[in-house]
């Protein structure tokens, strides 16, 4: 008998109503036997997230705005006694919410005060079901720089969870090295479900959204999409990474190791099949030469000229001490032999910053020329067909000729997984477009 962990994601714990499906998803499989849940989220369009409330309220106390504090967590604790009434069960909410309250507006901090939605999503779901509780800070552990320690997490998870046949866990956080409460980033319950599946050695790591799986690419962008029935891990670390967020790009590590593969599948449609994703793909890759297509806007390529450049030993190390002395992370690095280039996710370069990254560069090491273009979107084809199938650059670059389209920069991976081009801001979705019509048309 196989043994699955199941995650919820925000849409599926939003009201009484939903946890309640979620209980009946739960229920219909006996191998689902460990569930995590994520924080509360949007019950319909204008809606606010209960992590978005949390945040507000840790900002609030940090401003010293205690009227506002007091204003944003009565929303919060309207909506978790809410859901305490929908389901008909009295939990006690109202005594813990007024001592999580009491803890945050004391300094608890802006982790410990983001991570009580999952806190209590996990207490009202693990009621619903009827199983125990266990706390994510009892085994997900985190090093001085927030950094998860993977091996010590996973023989934390082993120990603790075997005590366990069935139980609920809480998502997104863990235990930081101050023994305080520390979360993942943004999305991050999708990791902590991964860490549950290996910790528990699960057989399927089940995520279960709003959404029936991946699509070949964006519903907004293309009007019905194909559906992609199976992705490797790989596949999906690319896409999810350029912007296809069914998934955090990070959770397949914990799992990926062990082999354990994961099911996409919709808490709102439980009888769709969903989107596996594996370790090897079992589909013919002369037939689907691309899997995927994803793109991510707001980006500053640097592009440096200078003879010689490829017999300067050092040349790249100088340049590259310069974004690393700022905490900068750059994502491609294309280089010719007298031309290289940084491209650069925008969030690293508020106000002012470009000029001065300029100007370093210039000094450490002197390039003929330097100039950057600012404001352009990436987007990546990605697919392990597209190194079996001869052609397919060919075919790519004449469908965004077609379209129009100029691409600024090209970037491909010496594993032909992916190719990945700079176009401009208005041109990402044009771009994606004529890519998703040359393949799947």
């Amino acid at each position: 008998m196989g043994l699955k962990v199941c995650k919820f994601g925000g849409t599926s714990m939003a009201s009484g109503s939903t946890i309640s499906e979620v209980a009946k998803i739960v229920n219909a499989d006996k191998e689902r036997r460990y569930v995590v849940v994520s924080a509360p989220g949007k019950r319909f369009s204008g809606d606010v997230k209960v992590t978005d409330l949390l945040y507000a309220c840790s900002d609030a106390v940090e401003a010293g705005d205690e009227a506002e504090f007091f204003k944003v967590f009565d929303k919060i604790r309207v909506r978790f006694l809410n859901i305490q009434t929908e389901i008909g069960k009295d939990l006690g909410l109202e005594a813990a919410l007024s001592e999580v309250e009491e803890n945050i507006l004391k300094g608890a901090g802006r982790d410990y005060a983001a991570s009580r939605g999952e806190y209590f999503a996990a207490k009202i779901m693990a009621a619903v079901l009827d199983v125990p509780f266990v706390d994510a800070t009892e085994f997900v552990r985190f090093d001085e720089q927030g950094v998860l320690k993977q091996e010590e997490t996973f023989a934390l998870g082993e120990k603790v969870l075997s005590a366990y046949t069935r139980a609920v866990i809480p998502g997104f956080y863990g235990l930081g090295a101050d023994g305080k409460v520390a979360t993942f980033s943004r999305g991050g319950g999708d990791i902590s479900g991964s860490i549950v599946a290996r910790s528990v050695s699960a057989s399927l790591y089940e995520n279960w959204t709003d959404v029936s799986g991946f699509y070949v690419c964006d519903p907004r962008i293309v009007n019905s999409p194909k559906w992609i029935p199976e992705l490797t891990y790989q596949e999906l670390r690319e896409l999810s990474y350029m912007g296809a967020n069914v998934l955090h790009s990070e959770s397949i590590f914990p799992v990926r190791s062990a082999g354990i593969p994961i099911r996409i599948c919709n808490t709102f449609r439980p009888e769709d099949s969903g989107t596996y994703i594996v370790k090897h793909s079992t589909r013919d890759m002369r037939e689907y030469v691309v899997t995927g297509i994803a793109g991510k806007k707001g980006f500053t390529s640097i592009t440096l000229e200078k003879s010689l450049m490829n017999g300067e030993v050092g040349f790249v190390g100088k340049v590259l001490s310069v974004i690393g002395k700022h905490g900068i992370s750059f994502e491609h690095l294309p280089s010719g032999i007298d031309t290289m280039s940084l491209v650069i996710d925008n969030v690293y370069l508020p106000e002012g910053t470009l000029e001065t990254l300029l100007q370093e560069i210039k000094e450490v090491a002197q390039p003929d020329k330097i100039y950057t273009h600012e404001n352009i979107s990436l987007v990546a084809t990605v697919g392990h067909g597209m190194a079996k199938n001869v052609g397919t650059s060919a075919r790519l670059f004449k469908a965004l000729s077609d379209a129009g389209i100029n691409v600024n920069m090209i970037d491909q991976g010496s594993s032909e997984l992916n190719i990945i081009v700079g176009v401009e801001n208005d041109d990402c979705a044009d771009c994606i477009q004529a890519i998703y019509r040359e393949f799947f048309n």
